[in-house]
């Protein structure tokens, strides 16, 4: 590698502009870690070494968040359980499923 090279390479690196996966992702942690915290003193959880605080960031943190169409699937799960209770088929099911959908 020439020396010109290694020296913007060494120079990009060092003013940031190489972008890793780890600070792509900081900013959700620092929110999710911000929300906790949020909820942690609204709960009136104590200071930070308290282990009450602790185990709450802990379980706060480690949750997953809810998957996106959610509401969407149990809509879809409730409306086609009506339907196949009600014996509907072809077109009525459709217009059921569309109507119910929609509410």
């Amino acid at each position: 590698m020439t020396k010109t090279a290694y020296i913007m390479m060494v120079s990009l690196f060092a003013s940031g502009l190489c972008i890793t996966p780890f600070s792509m992702a900081a900013p959700a942690k620092q929110s999710k870690t911000a929300a906790c915290n949020a909820q942690a003193n609204d709960k009136g959880l104590g200071e930070e070494k308290d282990d009450g605080r602790k185990a709450f960031m802990k379980e706060c943190l480690s949750t997953k968040p809810a998957k996106a169409g959610g509401a969407q699937q149990n809509k879809m799960k409730t409306c086609n359980k009506d339907a196949g209770e009600k014996g509907l088929k072809g077109d009525e099911r459709k217009k059921f499923m569309s109507t119910c959908l929609s509410n």
